[in-house]
């Protein structure tokens, strides 16, 4: 594991959100790399809801500034940066006024999905992509935690396809349940398509359902992580299909298991 770069990539990240299983993970297993030797990046979204002064964010003036183009409109990139206390582990924040100044993160006061969740998706696949290009740092495996961030897998291996730096980089997703039942969006492949991607790569997203977004994970990703136990029978049998390597829930608990993962398989 010396010297491996892994990139972490969640929508939920603690000390900066709750304790959800998601965000411990988000914590632990890069916290595990490193006492391994390895070194990692972290990124997340800059919520409203995160206290930039008690946890020290400062804007990062050579990395901002950019415009991201999102379903045909000029949207300004902001870059923030924190350390997460007593640990080796700096962590990245993508920000923007738009999509997420709102003090919540993914759902309404009624625990609906936003509408813009599409939106926001791609905007956070296009910004966290971009920032590492400026940092010019190519990571070997890139793990990605949540369904927030299930589009990156998909514009890795077409919209990015020919960007040098992710050329050998493996990506894993780690799988949690669903936390919505409605589909949030009626134009999400439409809003995906005018990135030119193959329509045929996007089926899926013609429903922007909890299934859809974990299939476009599953498939374009180079290995699979069940980190839920209460994964959806269907989404479980998907797994199993793809024949890709994988871990399910039970092995899923010891960061040691991640350890061995990464360095056996990718």
């Amino acid at each position: 594991m010396k010297d491996k770069k892994v990139l972490i990539i969640s929508s939920e990240v603690v000390p900066y959100l709750p304790q959800t299983d998601q965000a411990l993970n988000s914590f632990q297993i890069p916290k595990k790399i490193n006492e391994k030797g390895g070194q990692t990046r972290i990124f997340m979204p800059r919520y409203g809801l995160i206290n930039e002064r008690r946890h020290q964010l400062h804007e990062v003036i050579r990395l901002s500034g950019m415009n991201l183009v999102v379903n045909d409109m000029d949207m300004p990139l902001i870059i923030k940066v924190a350390s997460i206390p007593k640990e080796r582990m700096q962590v990245y924040f993508i920000d923007n006024e738009e999509y997420f100044k709102r003090r919540a993160l993914l759902h309404d006061a009624q625990g609906k999905c936003f509408k813009d969740n599409d939106e926001r998706m791609i905007f956070f696949t296009k910004g966290v992509v971009e920032t590492v290009k400026k940092l010019n740092w190519s990571p070997d495996i890139i793990h990605l935690h949540g369904w927030f961030t299930s589009l990156f897998p998909l514009y890795l291996k077409t919209y990015y396809k020919d960007e040098p730096l992710f050329a050998e980089s493996k990506i894993i997703s780690s799988l949690y349940g669903p936390d919505f039942e409605a589909p949030f969006s009626k134009k999400f492949q439409e809003k995906v398509a005018f990135d030119k991607i193959d329509p045929e790569h996007i089926e899926e997203l013609k429903k922007a359902s909890y299934e859809a977004l974990t299939s476009i994970a599953i498939k374009h990703s180079d290995g699979v992580i069940m980190s839920d136990e209460k994964l959806p029978e269907t989404v479980v049998s998907e797994v199993k299909k793809s024949k890709k390597p994988n871990l399910d829930f039970t092995q899923s608990k010891d960061e040691e298991v991640y350890i061995d993962f990464y360095s056996q398989k990718f």
